[in-house]
């Protein structure tokens, strides 16, 4: 669900007053990405670590817990080589 019009865009305390240096770490996942973060990169928490990311215009509106992934996929496992140990 989106935020409403009249609220405005959530932006942390912390993250606003870091705007202006090129790399900053971060917890907060839920901050939108407005057009003064264009062409910087921050650190944002993904529960583990902290991982790169580089903004561009195209992320303007979104929020940075969007480009920071939580989970990894490993692939599934195959079927043909479970059956081929089996016999």
């Amino acid at each position: 669900m989106s935020r409403s019009i009249k609220k405005g865009i959530f932006i942390s305390k912390s993250v606003y007053l870091n705007i202006g240096k090129n790399s900053f770490k971060t917890w907060s996942r839920s901050s939108t990405i407005i057009p003064d973060m264009i062409d910087s990169t921050i650190l944002v928490h993904n529960g583990k670590k902290f991982l790169k990311v580089y903004i561009n215009e195209n992320m303007i509106g979104h929020k940075l817990g969007e480009f920071s992934f939580t989970r990894n996929f490993k692939s599934h496992t195959k079927k043909i080589k479970n059956k081929k140990n089996v016999k």
